[in-house]
C-alpha cells in the first residue's frame, strides 16, 4: 500500500523510530492493520526532478526487494532520500537500507530472514 497523503506521512514522522544513514532516511510505525504501507519523499535539496526521480526509483527498488515476502507486514515505512542517494553506488545503499531496517527494530521482530540476507549478498 503506498502512502500518498501528507497526514499519513506526518504521522510515521511525529510517532515512529527513525533511523538516519548516509544514503536515506527510514522512518517506521506499527500499523493496526497487517499490511506495509510505503512512501517516498526526496526534497529538492537532491536536485533538480531528474536527480530526485532517479533517488525515488532506486529507493523503490531497495524497498522492493527488501519487503517482497510481507515478513514486515504491520508497519507503514518513510524513505526519504538525500544527497548521497544518487552518489552511493547501489550495493552501498543497499547496506545503508538493511542497516536502517535493523537499526529501527523491525528485523528482530521479523518471521523470516530472508529479503534481507538476500539483499546483504
Amino acid at each position: 500500500m503506498r502512502l500518498k497523503q501528507r497526514k499519513e506521512f506526518l504521522d510515521i514522522a511525529a510517532s515512529g523510530k527513525k533511523w538516519v544513514t548516509p544514503g536515506l532516511i527510514l522512518q517506521a510505525k506499527k500499523r493496526i492493520d497487517k499490511k506495509i504501507g510505503i512512501g517516498f519523499t526526496v526534497s529538492r535539496k537532491v536536485g533538480n526532478a531528474v536527480a530526485r526521480n532517479r533517488a525515488k526509483r532506486r529507493l523503490r527498488v531497495l524497498a522492493s526487494e527488501a519487503l517482497k515476502n510481507d515478513t514486515l507486514a504491520g508497519y507503514s515505512f518513510v524513505v526519504i532520500g538525500r544527497a548521497e542517494t544518487n552518489k552511493r553506488p547501489y550495493s552501498v545503499l543497499r547496506q545503508d537500507f538493511v542497516q536502517a531496517l535493523a537499526k529501527v527494530d523491525m528485523i528482530s521482530k521479523r518471521k523470516s530472514p530472508d529479503p534481507i540476507e538476500r539483499l546483504k549478498q
